[in-house]
């Protein structure tokens, strides 16, 4: 089974930090060309740096996605960049924890707003130039492109405290469904790859104020261990490739088994 994205551009959000970061890196040294996109200018300008000696190509593109006007000026980067685009991976979400019962909080328009309405409008966006290219190159036979979007654990369970982010999960889930059944007809693909605790930078951060919370994690999680994110990467690089050719509207679970057991008691991260 060949997973190449050798030669393919993809656009990565979120990706200055974290799983998309990971994924960023993983799709450069897989010889595909990354556009790396993210609020925090000075470590996309850093990351991309370091990347030039890779297989693929990297550059960056800073701004809030949220704004209309910023996810149109990413699509024209990525298309003088490299002239077409193959792959989105919506890997940017926004996690916050809040008082479910406090009304005057906005976090759930915030969480709802950057999680689930910026994916969908930049998958839009994306699905757009991907069906013109089609037709541009008259080949409708193969996939033309594929959206991947990320999601969490926090979308299967119930935990008061992440109200917001459990629900902005749960859409997303169901988004990828959507648009994976409206987009078929051009031979566009979406899926999702739904992943349990990984060892990013915010779980580091989370591991070194709670002592506990890292022998919590593992006993809740069948396979005993915090997963990786590049682990991830690989589930996004499967559901990038031909190999997926015939996959589209599923959502990959990548969480050492986790969900298949009872454990509300564990933070989910």
């Amino acid at each position: 089974m060949s997973v190449s994205i050798l030669g393919k551009t993809a656009i990565v959000t979120g990706a200055a930090n974290g799983v998309g970061l990971a994924i960023s890196r993983h799709f450069i040294q897989q010889g595909a060309n990354v556009v790396l996109a993210d609020m925090d200018e000075d470590s996309l300008k850093s990351e991309v740096n370091s990347l030039q000696n890779e297989k693929g190509k990297a550059i960056s593109f800073s701004g809030d996605l949220r704004e209309k006007l910023t996810q149109a000026n990413l699509l024209s980067a990525t298309i003088d960049e490299f002239d077409r685009v193959d792959i989105l991976v919506n890997a940017s979400r926004q996690f916050l924890i809040s008082d479910p019962l406090n009304s005057e909080e906005d976090s759930f328009e915030t969480l709802l707003s950057q999680n689930l309405i910026t994916n969908l409008r930049i998958s839009q966006l994306i699905a757009k130039r991907m069906i013109r290219q089609a037709k541009i190159t008259e080949d409708v036979s193969e996939c033309v492109g594929s959206i991947i979007n990320l999601t969490s654990m926090a979308g299967r369970r119930a935990q008061p405290e992440i109200l917001g982010y459990s629900v902005s999960c749960a859409a997303v889930e169901q988004l990828t469904r959507s648009l994976a059944v409206a987009l078929a007809s051009h031979s566009i693909r979406v899926n999702a790859v739904c992943f349990g605790s990984v060892m990013s930078g915010s779980l580091k951060d989370s591991l070194r104020a709670n002592g506990h919370l890292r022998e919590k994690i593992i006993s809740a999680t069948p396979l005993r261990r915090i997963g990786e994110a590049k682990e991830v990467a690989d589930a996004v690089q499967y559901l990038a490739s031909d190999s997926a050719s015939f996959v589209t509207g599923q959502i990959l679970t990548v969480d050492g088994g986790r969900t298949q057991v009872d454990s509300a008691d564990v933070f989910i991260h």
